[in-house]
């Protein structure tokens, strides 16, 4: 890697893409940050636990969830093109 060049090359950039390029080094640095810190992500844990699983089970208009779906589309559409 040529650092030289690669100075050369940013340096003739525009300033939007001069800035771009800053804000894709910011980005790389923070990323690269978290990985050599050893921070651990926590495990996502069994989905079924979630408190918002079944919220919706004892709701009547929504045993078809399809059909649910397709009348709120439907709805929808006729009231932004009326």
């Amino acid at each position: 890697m040529n650092q030289e060049k690669i100075w050369r090359d940013f340096a003739a950039l525009p300033p939007e893409a001069q800035q771009l390029v800053a804000d894709f080094i910011a980005f790389l640095q923070t990323r690269y940050k978290q990985a050599r810190s050893g921070k651990k992500v926590k495990p996502a844990g069994n989905l079924t636990d979630e408190a918002f699983i079944g919220i919706w089970r004892d709701r009547t208009d929504m045993q078809d969830s399809s059909a649910w779906v397709r009348n709120i589309r439907e709805s929808e559409w006729i009231k932004v093109h009326d």
